[in-house]
């Protein structure tokens, strides 16, 4: 069973960084799989931040939130992380980490991805 486990999120000042982590199991990261962050604001739809594919190590960035943040993954810990730099009150939210076993899923939709974590929270202050 794949299992996704969100962590790193909280209360930081508008310009600080956060760095979210997403630990994976149930799966090899030698395997073909895309995992992607989401997040979800109060009020508002759920939308894609950014997503890595596995089989060519290609990053996906949300229009806000390219130069700002960056997707990585530690293939020998099975994590993803989401480094967040220049956050602004607007990137407040639960941010969520998802996997697809379709590599192409980066560019796809949000039902691409199957399997989801539990979600960790982001507020930023003005």
């Amino acid at each position: 069973e794949v299992q996704l486990q969100a962590s790193g999120g909280g209360l930081v000042q508008a310009g600080g960084s956060l760095r979210l982590s997403c630990a994976a199991s149930g799966f090899s990261f030698s395997d073909d799989y895309a995992i992607a962050w989401f997040r979800q604001a109060p009020g508002k739809e759920r939308e894609g931040v950014s997503c890595i594919s596995s089989s060519d190590g290609r990053v996906y960035y949300k229009n806000s939130a390219r130069g700002r943040f960056t997707i990585s993954s530690d293939n020998a810990k099975s994590t993803v992380y989401l480094q967040m730099k220049s956050l602004q009150p607007e990137d407040t939210a639960i941010y969520y980490c998802a996997t697809s076993r379709n590599i192409y899923a980066c560019s796809g939709s949000q039902t691409d991805f199957l399997s989801w974590g539990q979600g960790t929270q982001v507020t930023v202050s003005s």
